[in-house]
């Protein structure tokens, strides 16, 4: 896959292959995450193609678990409308997708508190049903947090002061002495953070990418009231999500301590000029550390 060119003249012979309906839209690249290259296909569509070994399983998950839920989902999401098969031009899956309108929350963060906390609230209750015994599981992203104490140790490195680490240390710590999930796994984003999700003037708009979806522990998504809203509502979005005890609250604290300092990671790497780096996702990630740290 690394050596595979993506450009638009790839994509046009898949589209005339698979989709000629829409093989003579305009095409614009467009902003990409880790996994995919995702161009616009017209004004209402995207086709993203997948750039990394893990990224194709992914693509197909989503196009086989969202499809179902997106209609239940009370805000946008890309509704996948196409799971493009593997040829010899390209020997992966990719998918068509409807294009939801917006900027990245890494890049326009959310502004306007209550219309947002209402929308991720209305979302986190919808898709926070029980998952089927066959959804799949993420260990990555909703295992318990212990398994990740030796990736917290390190990430507190990007802290920059003791008290910032002592502040962090204490969160961490309640997370890990709260009780575990026991209810039905739920079905979960598992990767709520700000540039999964798109902004309009200021209000929650959308969410996007939902290749780790999987069946978890709640908490992990509510980690995005820190993550997402402004100052001072992460409390007033717990408290209408409705379905919190002080254990789910603690866990959702240290996936959003966890997630915060990850980002900061990332972006230090920007800095320093390695390929994985994502140099919006300091900034953002210092602004949720602040949210939670200070709360």
């Amino acid at each position: 896959m690394s050596d595979l060119v993506i450009d638009e003249a790839l994509i046009r012979v898949l589209l005339r292959g698979q989709r000629p309906d829409l093989a003579d839209r305009r095409l614009r690249r467009v902003r990409s995450g880790w996994n995919n290259q995702m161009w616009r296909v017209g004004e209402d569509l995207a086709v993203r193609l997948p750039r990394t070994a893990r990224a194709a399983a992914l693509i197909e998950q989503e196009h086989r678990w969202l499809s179902e839920l997106a209609p239940h989902l009370p805000i946008p999401v890309p509704v996948p409308i196409h799971l493009g098969s593997r040829t010899d031009r390209f020997p992966e899956p990719w998918i068509v997708t409807t294009w939801v309108e917006g900027e990245p929350g890494d890049l326009r963060p959310i502004a306007e508190g209550p219309r947002s906390t209402d929308r991720l609230v209305a979302f986190l209750q919808a898709l926070h049903t029980e998952a089927p015994d066959d959804a799949p599981f993420n260990r990555g992203r909703s295992a318990p947090l212990a398994e990740f104490a030796d990736f917290f140790a390190r990430l507190l490195q990007v802290l920059p002061d003791a008290d910032a680490v002592a502040r962090a240390r204490r969160v961490w710590e309640e997370a890990l002495a709260a009780a575990p999930w026991t209810g039905a796994p739920v079905w979960i984003h598992a990767d709520l953070h700000p540039s999964n999700v798109v902004v309009v003037d200021g209000t929650l708009a959308g969410v996007i990418d939902f290749g780790d979806m999987c069946a978890g522990d709640p908490a992990t998504d509510l980690a995005a009231a820190w993550a997402l809203l402004p100052a001072s509502h992460a409390q007033r979005c717990i408290a209408a999500y409705g379905r919190s005890d002080e254990d789910l609250i603690r866990r959702a604290r240290g996936w959003a301590l966890l997630r915060g300092l990850a980002s900061i990671e990332a972006g230090i790497a920007a800095e320093l000029g390695k390929p994985w780096g994502m140099p919006t996702w300091k900034q953002a990630g210092e602004a949720a550390l602040d949210r939670l740290l200070t709360a």
